[in-house]
């Protein structure tokens, strides 16, 4: 699976806003955690289901989307 497979964008999930894998893990909810300081290794053990790769592609989703 490439980084940007891992973003997944459907109408009928979440309000249609960009998740982590079909899972109900919004995009930007990782992000704002991010952007408040807590660290990769806090939000992986705060949410097991999601492995590093799910950050590394957030944060390309997100900086593509800056472009």
């Amino acid at each position: 699976m490439s980084l940007m497979e891992r973003i997944t964008v459907s109408p009928l999930q979440c309000g249609g806003r960009p998740c982590i894998r079909k899972m109900r893990i919004r995009v930007s909810d990782v992000l704002e955690l991010l952007g408040q300081g807590v660290s990769e290794g806090e939000i992986l053990t705060d949410f097991p289901d999601l492995e590093r790769e799910d950050i590394k592609a957030l944060m390309l989703f997100r900086a593509l989307s800056l472009s």
